[in-house]
């Protein structure tokens, strides 16, 4: 049997940007953003947003997310970018050239909690 005669396997970019999310999720010092109703802000927190592009073997993903405080924002969101490469080729075969990190906010640490720097 030929590769032609096998057929092909086509991965949605909704299946991608999970993934991504997923990958995101993975590393401790990232987190998801903050929920709101018209601008309000109420309990609770949404997983990381992602957009993914996928041209044929190459995939392009924007994450927007948190960074929990005080960590440093630019080492985590590295740790994001290797994550996301990492996991989506692992995956799905696919090469990821490029992710973009939107951190939209710094999370707080909960109450009665301190930090000590």
């Amino acid at each position: 049997m030929t590769v032609a005669e096998r057929g092909s396997t086509t991965i949605r970019e909704r299946a991608v940007a999970r993934i991504v999310a997923k990958a995101a999720a993975e590393i401790d010092e990232s987190g998801g953003v903050g929920r709101t109703v018209l601008g309000v802000p109420v309990p609770g927190r949404r997983p990381a947003r992602t957009e993914v592009r996928v041209h044929g073997d190459v995939v392009t993903a924007r994450v927007a997310m948190s960074v929990a405080y005080p960590m440093p924002v630019r080492a985590v969101a590295r740790q994001v970018r290797e994550s996301v490469r990492g996991r989506v080729a692992e995956l799905t075969g696919l090469t990821v050239r490029q992710v973009d990190i939107d951190v939209s906010e710094l999370g707080r640490p909960d109450a009665g909690e301190r930090t000590v720097l």
